[in-house]
């Protein structure tokens, strides 16, 4: 696989393994002693959950992990089976996501300038600090922050107006690779729609803005996510009513009228009703005589009682 490896690494804890798609870099030798690769676990920057990260050597590039996960697999590792069937795939990441969660963060609980340092402070993730050893952290940090020199030691604050300009250079740069890979998006498209061997692609400029707008709020608070949407000027999706279900019938003796067709009972009926349409001229006489003080003529045929003896 062009870019990256497979490679298996020991669970912690466990003596089972992984197999995992690496790139190349994250298995470079470190420059220092014992500052091998690193899995650890941080704040997910949308959800501020705990999910599983990898810093490489020296903790310079952060990648985030992903598990491609299917029932009933498993690995051939050597001459043993590995249980475990799922496949991850490491990925490199811009940490500044992280530090972002981070800074909303403070924003809201103190709204002032502070040393990064003392920023990204979690005591439930104590790999937290690690991020300030990334290279993209200082090369990208002003993109979403004011600055303060103080006595020669560096305050940030949250900046929402550079942190919005940020993301849309973001959104920018996907639309960009989308249309470069031909990427369908939108809500109409198919998987696989093809004619004379060229695929359609119907999708328009605000289905490509949305469509990075929602991978881009994977790694963003979704309060910033609204905010962000309203700042790239996408209009609200309103979901269109859900349809009525259509009332069941109860079943009856009495015959049903049609909602869309103009013959209106059942066959029985019409048979009857053709049937009276359809009398002999001695039938109509015989319908006028009075019937009054008549018998039956079924009474005839009765079986007579018989005299007691």
């Amino acid at each position: 696989m062009q870019g990256g490896k497979e490679r298996t690494g020991k669970k912690s804890g466990s003596a089972g393994q992984w197999v995992m798609v690496v790139p190349e870099s994250v298995t470079n030798l470190p420059k220092k002693a014992g500052s091998g690769p690193l899995f650890t676990r941080l704040r997910n920057p949308s959800t501020g959950q705990a999910a599983l990260y990898l810093f490489n050597s020296d903790a310079h590039q952060l990648f985030e992990i992903k598990a491609f996960h299917e029932e009933y697999r498993s690995w051939f590792i050597g001459q043993a089976v590995q249980h475990d069937g799922r496949l991850f795939f490491v990925t490199p990441m811009d940490p500044l996501f992280l530090v972002l969660f981070y800074l909303t963060r403070a924003q809201k609980e103190q709204g002032k300038f502070q040393p990064l340092d003392q920023i990204l402070v979690d005591e439930e993730f104590s790999s937290c600090p690690m991020l300030l050893q990334c290279t993209k952290i200082s090369q990208s940090i002003h993109h979403i922050v004011d600055k303060k020199e103080i006595s020669g030691r560096s305050f940030y604050k949250y900046s929402e107006e550079k942190t919005l300009k940020w993301l849309k250079k973001k959104i920018d740069q996907t639309v960009k690779v989308l249309k470069d890979h031909d990427v369908c998006v939108g809500e109409k498209v198919q998987s696989a729609t093809f004619i004379s061997g060229e695929r359609l692609n119907s999708s328009s400029e605000e289905d490509y803005i949305r469509y990075a707008h929602g991978l881009i709020s994977e790694y963003i608070p979704e309060e910033l996510s609204v905010v962000l949407a309203k700042y790239l000027r996408l209009p609200q999706v309103i979901s269109p009513p859900a349809e009525a279900a259509p009332k069941k019938r109860k079943l009856a003796d009495a015959p049903v009228e049609a909602e869309e067709d103009y013959t209106k009972f059942n066959t029985c009926d019409l048979k009857n009703k053709k049937a009276k349409n359809k009398m002999s001229a001695s039938q109509k006489a015989l319908a006028k005589v009075d019937k009054s003080g008549m018998k039956a003529i079924s009474s005839f045929f009765s079986s007579k009682t018989k005299a007691s003896k």
